[in-house]
């Protein structure tokens, strides 16, 4: 049982690690001249393209050899 807890712990961690540097924040954050709506589209882009890299962390993280 620990196992499958500590998989999940990682494979959590690991998803947010991957969003969070996929973020360009500083850049939108610090520009005045991004709008609200930008921002939320930038986000939106971003979270869509990560969803294939996570993905592909949780299966190497469960089957290993997949990646050899």
């Amino acid at each position: 049982m620990k196992d499958k807890k500590a998989k999940a712990k990682l494979i959590i961690l690991l998803g947010g690690l991957w969003i969070i540097v996929t973020l360009p924040l500083p850049w939108l954050v610090n520009n005045p001249l991004v709008s609200e709506t930008q921002f939320n589209t930038i986000l939106a882009i971003v979270g869509v393209m990560s969803i294939p890299f996570i993905v592909l962390g949780v299966a190497w993280t469960l089957k290993p050899e997949l990646a050899t």
